[in-house]
């Protein structure tokens, strides 16, 4: 029994050895199991990632239309000569300012000098020879009834005083004409405005008329015009616009606005005072005009501009984030983000900039719009939406 015993403590010694050996071998089957027990557990969750929204929000604005133009002046005169002459003397500064009415320019006056005091000489002449010839008249109208002059003596008399009267009609003229021509000898300013250069200096002989060179040119300045084409479709919403289809009534009262290159707001404000009578059928445009204040004659005529028609005011329009708008190719989108946290892409249509933001259609009031971490956005995406409104980032931005 004893022997049994110990064969027994010996079996389970070396059962234990055989075990501690296989444990001390890396347990093989022991390892696959429990890796295999790791593999069919459930990864854990990835946390949703957090993004930066802006609720989109109504703003009433203006609505208007954009045209590109230049400016013209309201007077362009070239100055010329009227009479033919010696040029003597030029009496202003290039590029002065000068008043209607200035002297511009002197032609010698000696020759209209002449011509005028023999003009008047053959006026006086002509006012001796009619009193002459009514001493006569009244002579042979005495005679004619005494019967001591022949009818034809009166006669004769009458129409001697009749040409002699004639003829005091046109020395006067003659007086006239040539006191204009010396007149004409000092060239004055027909308008106010900004002067050229003298194209013709002092000591030059120069032709009378339009066939002649040009003396100079001066523009007005104040106020100004900026001459702009609106297409045939914007012609036709402005008469729809208007109330009984006057169009220029519903113009003239549109405010308008002009933005100068390098300018980024419209501060030369205007109003619409022409409509041309016809569309241009090789362009399909009409040509308008307004007219701008120009006191410090900072807008010059050529100058180019961009002028804004405002149509409508208080129109209520939805504005985001500049920064939340995406481009593919020719559309404009944005990432918006539903009540549940679900990203989906939104075609939009833009509209007016103001301030960083943008009116867009396609987007609803109150909408969350993602404007940042727009790289972990995506179709179907799930995020968890940081929302921000839009007074808040505006203030934030300045």
């Amino acid at each position: 029994m004893k022997k049994t015993k110990s064969l027994s403590a010996g079996a389970a010694l070396a059962l234990l050895a055989a075990g501690g050996a296989w444990y001390g071998a890396g347990q093989p089957g022991l390892l696959q199991f429990a890796t295999a027990a790791e593999a069919s557990a459930p990864p854990a969750a990835m946390p949703a990632p957090e993004v930066g929204v802006v609720r989109a929000a109504i703003r009433e604005v203006s609505e208007f239309d954009e045209f590109t133009g230049r400016f013209e002046a309201v007077d362009e005169v070239a100055v010329r000569a009227r009479v033919s002459g010696q040029l003597t003397a030029v009496h202003f500064e290039p590029g002065q300012i000068v008043e209607k009415g200035d002297l511009l320019f002197t032609i010698d006056p000696r020759p209209f000098e002449t011509v005028l005091a023999e003009a008047e000489a053959r006026l006086a002449e002509a006012r001796a020879a009619l009193k002459l010839a009514n001493v006569e008249l009244e002579r042979q109208s005495k005679l004619s009834d005494r019967g001591h002059a022949s009818r034809s003596s009166l006669d004769s008399a009458q129409q001697a005083a009749a040409a002699a009267k004639a003829a005091i009609t046109g020395a006067e003229a003659a007086v006239e004409r040539a006191r204009l021509d010396l007149e004409f000898s000092r060239i004055h300013a027909p308008v106010s405005g900004r002067i050229s250069d003298d194209a013709v200096n002092a000591g030059n002989l120069i032709s009378a008329g339009a066939a002649g060179p040009a003396l100079t040119t001066i523009v007005s300045i104040d106020p100004i015009h900026f001459v702009f084409d609106a297409t045939e479709q914007q012609l036709l919403n402005y008469q729809r616009s208007a109330a009984d289809g006057d169009i220029r009534a519903f113009l003239n009262a549109a405010p308008v606005a002009v933005s100068l290159n390098g300018e980024t707001d419209f501060g030369h404000t205007g109003k619409v005072d022409f409509i041309d009578n016809r569309i241009d059928s090789a362009t399909g445009t009409i040509r308008g005009r307004a007219v701008l204040e120009n006191e410090t004659g900072a807008l010059v005529p050529g100058m180019f501009g961009r002028l804004r028609l405002t149509t409508a005011s208080g129109v209520p329009r939805v504005f985001i984030p500049e920064r939340a708008i995406g481009s593919d190719q020719a559309e404009k989108f944005v990432w918006v983000v539903d009540a549940g946290g679900t990203v989906s892409r939104r075609a939009i249509t833009l509209g007016e900039r103001r301030s960083g933001l943008r009116s867009v259609t396609g987007i609803e009031a109150d909408e969350l719009v993602v404007v940042d971490g727009l790289h972990m956005v995506g179709p179907g995406a799930t995020v968890t939406a940081r929302v921000a409104e839009l007074e808040e980032l505006q203030v934030a931005s300045r």
